[in-house]
C-alpha cells in the first residue's frame, strides 16, 4: 500500500466499518467510519468535478466539525494540498496567507461568512480565490458561494483515484515568522505517516479509545492527533470550541479514554466548581503541549487518577519532538521529555558541536515527520533545514538520562493560551502608528494564559496606551493584541543594535493584565 493519507480513512473504514469514528457534542452528531468515508468521498468527488486536480491548493476555514475531516481526507485522497487557516486572524492576514499559498478554492464555515466577505470583495489583490464553497445554514450564504451540503449531495460516495502518494505534498500549515510574515511550513504524506507512527510508538494511545480534541484542528497538535484516531482506530470527541465545564460533562457522558489540552486549559478545567465529581474513571491520560505545564497542575491531577503526558514540538517537525510520561513529569519538574521513538535530538553550540550534558545549546530535530520545505521560501528553509536536521531555535540542556529541558526561545516567541505569538508581527503593526518611534513587544506571565504580549514603547509626547491599542485594533487577531503598553524613553540595545528584551523583561514583569 502507498502513503496516502486519505487512503488511512479508507482502509480505516474497510476494517472497521462499524466503529465510531466521530462525535460533534454541539451537535449531536455521531458518525461510524464507514459514514465518515462516504461522506468525505462526496467532498473528495464534488472538488474533483469541480476542477480540482493533484498539487492545487484548497484552503479550509472551518471550526472543528465532521467537515473539517471530510475535506483533509478528501483533499488528501485526491492528491490536491490542504491550506488550514487560522480562524482567529483578520481578512488582511487571511488573504495574506491564501494569497502566498495561491489556494484558488476556500471552504468556509457560517461563523466566517463575514470575513469571507471581506476577502471576497478585495478580489485578486487580495486572494486568488475562484471558488468559495460555504458550510452552514442557506439563509446566511453568501451569494457568491455554493453550499457545500448540496454540492456533495449531487455526487458520488464511490472512492475517487488516489491523487498523490508518498513525498507528494499533503499540507501547508502557516506559522507567525520572526519577521512578521507567516511562512507555510510544507507536510507530504510520508512525513504525516511518521508523524502518526512516532505518537503510537511513543503515547499510549490504543485501538477503540476514546479521545476528546479541543484544540482547533489548523493546529498541527490537534490536526496529527485527529490523524492518529484515524490510522489507530479511536473515536475523535472533537469539540467546536473549548469550555471547560463541557470538557469534564464529555469525559463522564462519552467515556473518553484520553484527551488533549494544552495548560491554560488544564488550568480553567481545575476552576470548574466541583470538577472532581464528574466521573473520570475512564480517562486515564492527558496529553499537553504548546508551553511547559507547571508541576502543580501535573500533581493535580495525578490526585484525581490523570496523568499528564507533555510533549515539545514544532509545526515544521509535524508535531513530535520530545515527550514525558506523568511519573517523569514530577520528578523531572520543568522537562519536556525524551526523543519520540522515531526521533533524534541534539543539543549543539554556536559552533555546531555537541554540548555537554547540562550545558545551553539550540535544539535540533532529525526523523522522517520533519517538514519537506517552506512555500516558495527556499532562504527560510536553508536557515532551518540542514543536513536533516531541524533548526528549532528554541535553548535547552540535555540531562546525562537524555531529559530534555526548554531554557528559552532564541526568537522570543510568546505562547498564549497555547497560541504562538511573534513579537515581530505585534512590533510591525504598532510601528506603522505614526506618533510610535521604536516599540518592543514581550510576554508577560498570565495566570489565564500562561503568557501575554505586553508593548514597550518610546513615543511622541501625547500618545496613550489606549491609542496605541486602538491602533492595534483590526490590525491583529484578538489574541494577538498587546494585554498592556508601558512607556520608555529609550529602548535597550546591546553595542550591535539588537533589542535587549531580557531588561524589558527586567523592567515590566508583570502580571499582565488579563
Amino acid at each position: 500500500m502507498q502513503t496516502n493519507i486519505g487512503l488511512f480513512l479508507a482502509k480505516r473504514a474497510q476494517l472497521s466499518p462499524n466503529l465510531e469514528a466521530y462525535v460533534g457534542p454541539e451537535t449531536g452528531q455521531r458518525l461510524t467510519y464507514d459514514e465518515l468515508n462516504a461522506r468525505c468521498n462526496q467532498t473528495a468527488n464534488m472538488l474533483c468535478d469541480a476542477g480540482v486536480r493533484p498539487g492545487d491548493r484548497v484552503a479550509i476555514l472551518l471550526m472543528n466539525s465532521s467537515e473539517y475531516l471530510e475535506t483533509f481526507f478528501a483533499i488528501a485522497k485526491i492528491g490536491a494540498i490542504a491550506v488550514p487557516l487560522n480562524w482567529r486572524l483578520v481578512a488582511d492576514e487571511l488573504g495574506f496567507i491564501l494569497k502566498d499559498a495561491g489556494a484558488k478554492t476556500l471552504i468556509f464555515a457560517e461563523e466566517f461568512a463575514g470575513v469571507t466577505s471581506d476577502l471576497h470583495e478585495g478580489g485578486a489583490a487580495k486572494t486568488d480565490v475562484e471558488r468559495w464553497v460555504y458550510v452552514g445554514s442557506p439563509g446566511n450564504q453568501p451569494a457568491f458561494a455554493e453550499n457545500y451540503a448540496d454540492a456533495n449531495q449531487r455526487v458520488s460516495t464511490a472512492e475517487p483515484v488516489i491523487g498523490a502518494v508518498d513525498d507528494d505534498l499533503l499540507y501547508i500549515m502557516y506559522t507567525s515568522g520572526t519577521t512578521g510574515l507567516p511562512k507555510g511550513a510544507v507536510h507530504t504524506h510520508n512525513s504525516k505517516a511518521w508523524a502518526c507512527m512516532n505518537i503510537l510508538a511513543s503515547a499510549e494511545m490504543r485501538f477503540k479509545d476514546r479521545f476528546i480534541n479541543g484544540l482547533p484542528l489548523y493546529h498541527v497538535g490537534a490536526l496529527l492527533p485527529a490523524t492518529v484516531s484515524v490510522y489507530a482506530g479511536q473515536t475523535s470527541i472533537l469539540m467546536r470550541a473549548f469550555d471547560p465545564v463541557r470538557a469534564w460533562k464529555l469525559v463522564a457522558e462519552e467515556n473518553a479514554t484520553s484527551m488533549l489540552a494544552v495548560p491554560a486549559m488544564l488550568n480553567f478545567m481545575l476552576q470548574v466548581p466541583n470538577h472532581e465529581t464528574f466521573d473520570t474513571s475512564n480517562l486515564s491520560w492527558i496529553m499537553s503541549g504548546a508551553a511547559p505545564v507547571p508541576v502543580t497542575l501535573i500533581e493535580a491531577y495525578q490526585k484525581l487518577g490523570i496523568d499528564i503526558h507533555q510533549v515539545y514540538g514544532l509545526t515544521e517537525s509535524c508535531g513530535p519532538g520530545c515527550i514525558i510520561s506523568g511519573d517523569d513529569a514530577v520528578a523531572r519538574a520543568g522537562s519536556t521529555g525524551r526523543a519520540y521513538f522515531h526521533t533524534d535530538i541534539r543539543i549543539i553550540d554556536d559552533d555546531g558541536k555537541d554540548c555537554e550534558p547540562n550545558v545551553p545549546g539550540e535544539v535540533l530535530i532529525r526523523g522522517k515527520h520533519n517538514m519537506k520545505e517552506y512555500w516558495n521560501r527556499p532562504d527560510a528553509t536553508k536557515e532551518t533545514l540542514k543536513d536533516g536536521w531541524l533548526h528549532t531555535g528554541d535553548i535547552a540542556i540535555q540531562d546525562e538520562d537524555g531529559f530534555v529541558y526548554i531554557q528559552d526561545r532564541v526568537k522570543d516567541m510568546v505562547i498564549s493560551g497555547g497560541e504562538n505569538v511573534y513579537p515581530a508581527e505585534i512590533e510591525n503593526v504598532i510601528l506603522s502608528h505614526p506618533k510610535v518611534k521604536e516599540v518592543g513587544v514581550i510576554g508577560q506571565p498570565s495566570e489565564k494564559w500562561g503568557e501575554s504580549p505586553f508593548a514597550v514603547v518610546v513615543a511622541e509626547d501625547g500618545v496613550t496606551a489606549a491609542s496605541v491599542l486602538e491602533h492595534c485594533h483590526g490590525k491583529l487577531a484578538p489574541f494577538k493584541m498587546p494585554k498592556g503598553v508601558g512607556f520608555v524613553d529609550e529602548i535597550p540595545r546591546n553595542p550591535t543594535g539588537k533589542m535587549l528584551k531580557r531588561l524589558l523583561r527586567e523592567q515590566f514583569p508583570g502580571p499582565a493584565e488579563d
